[in-house]
């Protein structure tokens, strides 16, 4: 592992790179270990990680002989990004596959993101699985995970988001999401407003690629009650799974199942909307998913100013926006700077909470937030009722709390992502 993260280190030099031709050269070297397994390949603004576990989850539940996924970003661990047959990869696993992709020709050229996607495709090819379901990292025209040739591609809600990257305008970054559609390969997309609608369907009609709505093929009260992840948004995501894995069905590529939702109520996704007790931790840091954060606050029973929220945010983000929305809902803010180094100041922080109108503490350390505002005790509790403490701003600061709580295990000496805070004083880019 020391060979890899050391590396991963350096990649900083580089930032984030849009542009397939040096994971192309690196993956033909490698002798294209992306074409050696069939894959779901995910796209959107939101969600898009959520869906990828559902599937994992569902096509598990099928008996398939074997299931992959990749995703990002991780929360502590870099091994979470790869996961097989439900579980993160092994360490000597990992290694393996990451000593292949840097002694190929060209590898020293890799961004942080493209070095961990030609490490998902040669883990990929060696375990040969059923399906592997690959999640893009940003955008999806010009990402590193757009080599693959899928059986099917999904498009998840798209929002405003990454806008220095992808467009200023919804239409423009759908434009961008669609360029994972290949020709005649069938594209799901989860539900949008008509403008998205219009440029993926266009898209898709251009490559032959047969188009799915997901509301015209699942609907939302298909989805068991015992669904394991909370919040309304979802379900959204939920009826995209179903949708996709009735499109699989179709295509003969996964056995049809009397129950079509096997598996939706295994689903393990930590740090969005996850529930501790009466803290919640959600990983929302952009305009569109804060808005789906607060309706799925009121939804579970939220009062008015009745929250403590404790928010860390990456300097690239809408933050104004995001504590707009959030602010009826908060009582107090207590504000932190998470482990990123794009991340705003802790006093950056507060001041942005007051100017939405949200009483703030900058604290000094994440420790300090979480007792200041009850979280680490709340969390304890056994409670069905609403949650009193919210942990949100971005998912650096999901998995920093989720560690803090007990939740999952800490990672003492963790190492940044360099790429997805871009190269440095470029002003877009971390989560």
């Amino acid at each position: 592992m020391k060979r890899l993260l050391d590396h991963l280190a350096g990649c900083a030099r580089f930032g984030m790179r849009p542009g397939l031709e040096a994971i192309d050269a690196v993956a033909a070297a490698l002798g294209r270990p992306e074409r050696a397994f069939p894959s779901i390949h995910i796209a959107g603004t939101n969600g898009k990680g959520a869906v990828a576990a559902i599937l994992d989850a569902a096509l598990r539940a099928r008996s398939l002989a074997s299931v992959a996924r990749y995703t990002s970003p991780h929360l502590v661990r870099i091994n979470e990004r790869f996961f097989i047959d439900g579980a993160a990869v092994r360490d000597d696993a990992l290694t393996a596959a990451a000593d292949a992709v840097l002694s190929a020709p060209g590898a020293e050229r890799l961004t942080y993101f493209e070095t961990l996607t030609a490490i998902a495709f040669v883990l990929f090819a060696r375990l040969r699985p059923a399906f592997a379901v690959i999640e893009c990292g940003l955008g999806g025209r010009l990402d590193a995970t757009n080599l693959v040739v899928p059986a099917v591609s999904v498009i998840t809600r798209i929002g405003l988001d990454h806008c220095d990257w992808l467009g200023d305008t919804i239409e423009k970054i759908a434009a961008e999401k669609a360029g994972i559609v290949k020709p005649g390969v069938p594209v799901v997309l989860g539900a949008n407003e008509p403008a998205v609608r219009e440029v993926v369907s266009r898209r898709a009609a251009e490559l032959g690629a047969p188009f799915v709505y997901a509301p015209d093929l699942a609907d939302e009260s298909e989805i068991p009650s015992g669904f394991s992840l909370g919040g309304a948004f979802n379900r959204e995501n939920a009826v995209t799974a179903l949708a996709v894995l009735r499109t699989l069905e179709r295509l003969g590529k996964v056995p049809a199942s009397p129950d079509p939702c096997a598996g939706f109520n295994a689903v393990y996704w930590p740090g969005r909307y996850q529930r501790l007790g009466a803290t919640l931790v959600d990983g929302a840091h952009n305009p569109p998913a804060a808005a789906a954060l607060a309706a799925a606050l009121r939804a579970d029973g939220v009062l008015a100013r009745s929250l403590a929220l404790v928010a860390g945010f990456c300097g690239d983000k809408d933050v104004a926006a995001v504590l707009r929305t959030l602010s009826p809902l908060v009582a107090r803010g207590y504000a932190v700077q998470t482990s990123n180094p794009r991340s705003l100041s802790a006093a950056a922080t507060a001041a942005k909470m007051r100017a939405a109108g949200i009483e703030a503490t900058a604290c000094a350390s994440l420790d300090e937030a979480l007792a200041l505002s009850g979280a680490a005790s709340a969390a304890k509790e056994h409670v069905a009722a609403a949650p009193r403490v919210l942990v949100a701003g971005s998912l650096f600061l999901a998995g920093e709390a989720l560690a803090a709580l007990g939740a999952i295990p800490a990672q003492p000496a963790r190492r940044p992502d360099p790429s997805e805070t871009l190269a440095p004083n470029h002003p877009a880019g971390c989560w």
